[in-house]
């Protein structure tokens, strides 16, 4: 629990100090990858503790969840390595950072993969983890949570993707939802 809880205060901590520190950043306006953007103040410290750091930390957290699983079903088992995967795309938007000047650019472009495959890979992990706690009591809460989370995260994407929010604060409503479910991985039975 411990690890999940670092990495999801290290995360949300970066995005807020980060973002009050660089002037005329807003978090209603701009998305979390402009902190760590190519030529802004503090990019690399910021992907460090704000993707890389989380990411793999989280990565760790998904880990435990696969050994955890091993004694359910097959849906258990792939959705803790999608949630795996999940994790390590969303380290990789540190390494792979956004170039404000060109969003066509190679690097914006490894970017928006690294956010796609972060949520794509999360959604149906999901899934099959809220499917295979069915047949798992100790695992239910878990499975109620982390299929929330999915909704929670997959709805405020699509939302922003079809302009029907502005895409800033579902960017983030998005990673809390993702954190939650990973906090909630954590306490899960071994």
């Amino acid at each position: 629990m411990f690890v999940a809880a670092a990495a999801a205060l290290c995360c949300v901590a970066a995005l807020l100090g980060f973002g009050a520190a660089l002037d005329g950043y807003s978090h209603w306006r701009h998305p979390p990858g402009l902190l760590g953007a190519q030529g802004i103040p503090y990019a690399l410290a910021f992907n460090l503790l704000g993707y890389i750091g989380p990411g793999l930390a989280l990565a760790w957290v998904a880990w435990g969840l696969a050994g955890a699983a091993r004694g359910l079903r097959a849906p258990a088992r792939i959705g803790a390595w999608l949630w795996l995967w999940s994790a390590l795309a969303w380290a990789a938007q540190g390494v792979v950072s956004l170039d404000p000047q060109d969003l066509d650019a190679h690097a914006s472009r490894l970017h928006a993969l690294a956010w796609m495959l972060w949520w794509l890979a999360f959604a149906p992990g999901a899934v099959l983890l809220a499917y295979a706690s069915l047949a798992a009591p100790p695992w239910r809460r878990f499975g109620v949570i982390a299929l929330a989370a999915a909704a929670v995260l997959v709805l405020a994407v699509l939302a922003a993707d079809a302009r029907l929010v502005p895409g800033a604060p579902a960017q983030r409503v998005a990673l809390l939802a993702w954190l939650a479910a990973y906090l909630a991985a954590a306490r899960v039975p071994r």
